[in-house]
């Protein structure tokens, strides 16, 4: 299964640096708006010392990642909701992503224009929500007429969808977004079809100069706050300085030009890894001669869930898991000292996985 992130903020916050820094794939960043009029797309490994420990030991013919896909969206200034600027792309792209990388713009700089003149990430992070709010609340309205002329009928399922939009506009007129909501699972499956923009898991993404690389800045803790209060993540990023570290040849030079802006490792990790986590997603692994892969699923799925992603016929004709702990694999070395020391688990339909299980399936279609 892949992710998809979407990189959004204002204009000239650093968004295509971020992105090159990411994909290495040459987005142009220039200092005006709308440098990025097509979202580019990158593919980036996540970064997993487990996957390269367990390839250590089997020796495979192939290592194979897992991944995520970063999209860069352009520059949203006021009024994209109405169409300003580039708004209808900015936020048909966004529709598309499974999640938000806000980025934020947490310096100074007399060189980099700022679209409003000055530097304030709180009013910068309000007004891509208000216009994203804005988006939704005209597809809130829009359904919503819909469905009313239904309930008038005694339209039992209109009647409850009608209740269920009425809280969600609500919320979009108090200037909160959807996803600050606390639904029943059957009432988020009403809202699916309008995919809406501020439903989408959001990390901040805190962009700063080299001098508060390692530990931000007030403007970084003005965020954090902001962030606090509706229980996101805020990742601090220089995305000039990641882009410098991406261009260096071997793994000693990236160690000593870190070394010397007090970082031990590169923040593109620690975003990658906040941005894997966003959905709740986890990592399993299957093991051999011909390769050792890193497995994307949902917490909390089952064994047969994770066998489809593998290929849907082991879903579809799962018979058992048979599963090692990544601690015991790495401590015993082998599938069959797992087997030998009692430490691989035959498991049913009804196992969840966890994060880091080394596992085999067996099927039958």
């Amino acid at each position: 299964m892949g992710l998809k992130c979407g990189i959004v903020g204002l204009p000239n916050v650093g968004k295509s640096t971020l992105f090159n820094a990411l994909s290495q794939a040459g987005a142009e960043a220039a200092n005006y708006p709308f440098c990025t009029i097509e979202p580019n797309v990158g593919v980036v490994t996540v970064p997993d010392p487990r996957l390269d420990m367990l390839a250590s030991i089997a020796k495979p013919q192939k290592v194979i990642p897992t991944v995520i896909e970063f999209v860069d969206i352009a520059g949203l200034v006021r009024g994209a909701s109405k169409g300003e600027g580039l708004g209808n792309q900015f936020l048909g792209h966004i529709r598309e992503v499974d999640a938000i990388l806000h980025v934020v713009r947490c310096f100074e700089n007399n060189n980099i224009v700022h679209v409003d003149g000055k530097v304030n990430p709180i009013s910068d992070k309000e007004t891509i929500d208000f216009e994203l709010q804005l988006k939704d609340l005209e597809a809130i309205e829009k359904r919503l007429a819909k469905v009313e002329r239904e309930a008038k009928h005694g339209d039992k399922k209109a009647q409850k969808a009608v209740e269920i939009l009425t809280l969600c506009k609500t919320t979009l007129e108090q200037g909160k977004s959807i996803r600050s909501m606390d639904l029943s699972k059957e009432s988020w499956l009403e809202l699916d079809d309008l995919h809406l923009l501020t439903r989408k898991p959001v990390v901040y993404v805190a962009n700063v100069d080299e001098a508060a690389a390692k530990s931000g800045n007030a403007y970084v803790e003005a965020l954090q706050k902001m962030a606090s209060e509706e229980g996101a993540a805020v990742v601090i990023i220089c995305a000039s300085l990641e882009e410098q570290i991406v261009a260096l040849d071997s793994a000693e030079e990236r160690a000593l030009f870190m070394d010397e802006y007090g970082l031990t490792e590169p923040g593109l990790n620690r975003l990658i890894n906040a941005s894997y986590g966003l959905l709740d997603l986890i990592t399993y692994f299957t093991v051999g001669e011909k390769e050792v892969r890193a497995w994307t699923i949902h917490k909390g799925w089952t064994a047969p869930q994770a066998a489809g992603v593998i290929h849907s016929d082991f879903e579809r004709g799962f018979i058992r898991a048979e599963v090692i702990k990544y601690d015991d694999y790495v401590r015993l070395r082998s599938e069959a000292a797992c087997r030998d020391a009692g430490k691989l688990g035959v498991e049913g339909k009804t196992y969840v996985v966890t994060d880091g299980d080394v596992m085999h399936f067996r099927f039958n279609v």
